[in-house]
Parts: structure tokens; sequence; C-alpha cells
């Protein structure tokens, strides 16, 4: 068979003609005639967000095309593409973002601006808000629908339906096979159930015939509980076993039930000294899953196991009664001094465990800050804060609800707030002094904190702009890392006490303008507040002691940024 090849000018896609002869025309183009390069999703500071190479080119390259791409933008110009020596820029402005089209100078502008119409129709579809984080969150999406649109460089005839219907790719096939693995792990769990269930029935059948005077608990059905009974009837022996051993038992019984609401005692939270029937358990289970990992199946972790440990992890406080001082600070101040705006918000919140704890009143006791206003929850007494500052409810036979252990934060019961614009009221000040030598930008940043609090985890975030190495720290005090993928720059301080309250860092980038080093945002948190409110004394209405109560205080950043 005879091949000959030719190669005309603006021909694009590749086209055999098969003769009656035998002989094959192979018609195609040379690779560098009109190709697009490169797809691109760039910020308007020059940070790339996604970028999708269609033809054989180096990391070096593209990034130091798509670098270059903000420097040759200009405003107030008519048309959207840009020439240059070598390459040419087909572009969208998006928002805060451009998409991006690299072509080589040979490709046909017409249908590029097809391609990139197509494009920023689709690039909704994937990422609804257009923002940088959500556009780096749905990356591998974006890249997907890129490649529908565009093969080695020329567009497809493509539609933005079929595009999200290639992408999506159902298949009937997954979806069997999926049902028939979760029917057998079905299985497996009601396996489980059987063989548990058996194990506890003969667990309990031993226990009766062993320990005849615990019959009322064998309707618990759980091993824990019962080998924990057994350790108690154990340490109280010294009663006796007689006529009255029954009633005994039974205030053993209350006794543990009532320390089990509370504070957790070493014999409930240590494993049981009788883990027969758990082994056993787990043992079978873990045969039957290996005999179908051996078989090649896939198995789904239970989530049982998970829940049993986050609820060890979410242990109840350890007084009956919790109080919670919380303050959020809201801080915007201004790269060259002053400051625009200042709110702090707080609440007191209260968490009881016992019901019977909940006939109780709250007095507290507030620092001397005029510019603090206090606001009560509509079903407190009003006029016996203002009078006696003592936090109760309207009506006194009615009890404050109770909180479970990792449930929701608490009851509250008090808010606050303050605002001002005395810039001495801000605990923690930063001063950034970017300066351009030459080819370099230097930047001097150093912080100010007030003496009123000791900041603990302060992480300062300084954005940067599009850089291909991590910047050159030339000093600091405490320690710093280099996000790549956002492109910011975290100055960490661990405490800011009085051996610290003030410090600096010194880093070098290659030249950029004095705006890229902003917003700086400042997290940390602090364990006293601008209100200094303390709880002083809880009054049960019932009479009695007061019940045991703790205290918890913190201050925490909500958002605060230099800009």
């Amino acid at each position: 068979m005879n091949e000959f090849t030719v190669e005309p000018l603006k021909l694009q896609q590749l086209f055999l003609i098969q003769f009656d002869t035998g002989s094959t025309f192979s018609f195609q183009r040379s690779s560098e005639n009109m190709v697009v390069l490169a797809a691109s999703i760039v910020s308007k500071s020059g940070k790339v967000l996604v970028s999708r190479q269609f033809v054989d080119m180096s990391r070096i390259r593209i990034e130091g095309l798509l670098a270059a791409f903000p420097k040759l933008v200009g405003t107030g110009k008519q048309h959207t593409y840009i020439e240059t020596e070598n390459v040419r820029y087909v572009y969208q402005p998006m928002e805060a973002l451009y998409l991006l089209l690299v072509t080589n100078k040979q490709s046909n502008i017409l249908e590029d601006l097809t391609t990139l119409r197509l494009l920023s129709k689709l690039v909704p579809e994937y990422s609804y808000s257009l923002e940088e984080e959500d556009i780096c969150q749905h990356a591998f999406e974006l890249i997907f629908a890129f490649d529908e649109v565009i093969s080695l460089g020329h567009k497809e005839n493509v539609t933005i339906a079929q595009v999200k219907q290639y992408c999506e790719m159902e298949s009937h096939e997954e979806k069997l096979h999926k049902l028939v693995m979760q029917s057998k792990i079905n299985e497996t769990k009601d396996v489980m159930k059987r063989k548990a269930s058996e194990i506890d029935k003969s667990k309990i059948e031993k226990n009766r015939g062993d320990k005849g005077g615990f019959g009322p608990l064998q309707s618990m059905g759980s091993g824990k509980i019962e080998n924990s009974f057994s350790d108690l009837s154990i340490s109280s022996s010294g009663t006796g076993f007689g006529s009255g051993s029954g009633f005994g038992l039974s205030s053993d019984v209350d006794s543990f039930s009532t320390k089990s609401k509370g504070r957790p005692t070493s014999s409930a939270t240590a494993p049981p000294k009788g883990l027969g029937m758990k082994l056993g358990k787990s043992q079978r289970t873990n045969q039957f899953l290996e005999s179908l990992k051996a078989e090649g199946e896939v198995i789904l972790e239970d989530v049982q196991p998970k829940l049993g440990v986050s609820q060890a992890a979410a242990l109840p406080p350890s007084d009956p009664i919790t109080l919670t001082v919380e303050e959020k600070l809201n801080v915007t101040l201004k790269q060259d001094g002053g400051i625009s705006n200042f709110d702090v918000q707080g609440t007191l919140s209260l968490q009881i465990l016992d019901k019977e704890d909940g006939h109780i009143q709250v007095q507290v006791q507030t620092g001397e800050n005029q510019a603090i206003l206090f606001k009560t929850h509509p079903n407190m007494n009003k006029e016996l804060f203002a009078n006696e500052n003592i936090l109760g409810l309207k009506d006194l036979n009615r009890p404050f609800p109770t909180g479970q252990a990792g449930g929701s934060e608490g009851v509250g019961l008090l808010r606050w707030r303050m605002q001002s614009n005395d810039e001495s009221m801000v605990p923690l000040t930063i001063n950034c002094w970017p300066s351009s030598s030459g080819n370099e930008t230097y930047v001097s940043i150093e912080y100010e904190a007030s003496s009123m609090f000791d900041l603990r985890n302060v992480v300062i975030s300084v954005p940067l702009p599009a850089l291909r190495e991590a910047p050159s720290v030339r000093q600091i005090d405490g320690e710093w890392r280099y996000d790549s993928r956002n492109s910011f720059l975290e100055w960490s301080i661990l405490l800011i006490d009085n051996s610290n309250r003030s410090g600096s860092m010194e880093f070098v980038v290659p030249q950029a303008e004095s705006s890229a080093f902003f917003p700086i945002s400042v997290r940390f948190t602090a364990t006293d507040t601008f209100s200094d409110l303390k709880v002083t004394n809880i009054i049960p209405l019932k009479g009695g002691n007061p019940p045991k109560h703790s205290q918890r205080t913190q201050l925490i950043t909500e958002n605060y940024q230099v800009v």
C-alpha cells in the first residue's frame, strides 16, 4: 500500500481517503499551526488557579507565559486579545478572574473566540461563585470539562449539555456493582448482629447460673454493665448476702447510675475486666471480613466503632454546671495607621448536665469598662440583673434546660457589645513596609501587642504575588510556613506575653506592587476578655449547698485584618 502525506496551511483535521486502488492519501496538519497551547483561569493579580496544557511544553514555559499576562493587560481596550512575539493571549474577564487561552500566532482567532465563549459558559456550571477558593475546589472538574472541549489543541464540536454528560459518565454496570456490594455489606452486618446476640444470650445464661442474685440485671443485656455491677458487688461484699442483700444490691445499683450521670468514675471509663464477650465478637467479625477481603471484595468500615471513639472523646464536663464566657473580635486596621472598625461581641452561656441542678440563679461580676452594653435573654429577670447582677428566670418554678455532652454549646444568658475608635484598645497592631530594590521587593513586618492580654496561637497571614518558589525569609521572631496553593506566608507565634510584646519578620520576593501584600489576616486567642465578666456564685433556689461549677473564658478573632 502506497501512502502520501500532504500538509496544507489551514487544514485543522486529519482526513484519510481510501481509494479502490488500495492507496491511502493522508492529509495532516503540522502540530505547530492553529493550536491552543493552554486554557487557564488566573486572578487579576496574576495567580494561576487552573491551567490545562494541550501540547507538549515544559512547566517553566507555561508559568512564564501566564506570569507575563497580567503585565500585558491594559485598561480601556476594546479588544480582548494580546499578541506577543511568539504567542497570542485570548481572554475574557469573569468578575475578579480571567479566563485565558494561550495560542500560537497562526491560530484562527475566530475559532479561538468561539472556544473561549464555550469555556466561559462551562466554568459557572462547575464553580457557581466564581471565587478563587471555589475555582480551586472544583479544579479537576474544570480540567475534565476543558479536555472535552479542546483535544490536542483543537476545538471539538460539542455543546455544554454534551460536555456535562461526558463528564458525568453514569454507568448502569457501576450502579449494579455498588448495589451488589452494599447488599453483601448489609448481609455481613446482619450476621454480625446475630452472632453478637447469640453471644449476649449465652453470656447472660452463664451469669444467671453462676450468680443467681443478679436476676434483675439480666434484662439490661450488656456485658459491660454486668461486669461493672459485678465489680461493685465484689467491693461491697462486706454487706453479706442474707435477706437484705437484695436491698443492698439495689442501693449499689442506684449509686452507680447516679455516678454515671455526672463525673465518670475510673471503673466506668476504664475497659471492664471481663471482655470475653467483646473479644469473641471482634474475632468472629474480623475473620468474616478478612475472608471477604481475601476474595477481592472491598469492605466499607462500619460507623459504629467511630461513634464509640467520638463518644469517648466528647466526655461530659467535670463539673455539673459549666459557664462559658466568649468574646468575638472584629477589627479592621488601616495599613497607613489608624482604625476603621473595632467591634467586640460577647456571650455568657450555661450548660447543665443534671436536670435537678436547673433551679438556680447565676451571680456575676462585671468589669469597669463603661463602653460595654449588656443585654439579657428575654426570659431573664432584667430588673434582678440591673439591681443585683443576678441572672435568673422570670418564672422561678421553671428550671434551666439541660444540655447533653457533645451537644449544643449551652443556653445563652447574657450578651454584650462594644465598639470603639480608640486605637489603644486594639490588642495587636501590624505594620507592613514593602520596598523595591532592583528586581526584588523587601518586605518588613512588625507586630506590637498590648499589655492587656497574653495572646496565644498567633498566626499572621500575608498574601503574596504569584511565585515560582517560596520567599526568602531573612529574619523572623517565631516560625513561618509558605502556602504555595493559596499564595500565603503564615507567621506563627505560639505565645505573646511580657517577654515578646513586639517582634518582626523580613522576607524577599521578586518585584511586586505594595498592594499585593494586603489585606493581612490575623488569628489568635486569649484567656482574658474586654468585659472581664466573672461568675461569682451559683444560688440554688431549692436550698442546700450550691452545686459545683466551672467557668471557661476565651477571646477569639472572627475577622481581624489590616487593609
